[in-house]
């Protein structure tokens, strides 16, 4: 499944990387703990989380993950924004 799939079926808004929307999804990891995420996520997973921090866009580009799925009506400022549109990661 893709991205834009998974986005269309729960009815989310892509907040940054629309370029890599059509990235295959293997599976999903969820946690708020990036060393959590590090040490456990597979690459191609997509990761929820409450995190709105440009760290999370480091770790998701470390573990090569589909995208970052955001909880909670949290809204990421434009700095994270920005980046995760730099490094390509779906949010």
């Amino acid at each position: 499944m893709k991205i834009k799939d998974i986005a269309e079926k729960l009815q989310l808004k892509a907040l940054a990387g629309q370029k890599n929307l059509d990235v295959d999804v293997t599976g999903g990891y969820t946690s708020d703990l990036l060393s959590d995420v590090i040490a456990n996520s597979n690459e191609g997973n997509i990761w929820i989380t409450l995190q709105i921090h440009q760290n999370i866009i480091a770790v998701a580009k470390l573990k090569d993950l589909a995208g970052i799925i955001i909880v909670n009506n949290r809204e990421p400022d434009a700095d994270m924004l920005k980046k995760a549109n730099e490094e390509n990661v779906p949010i």
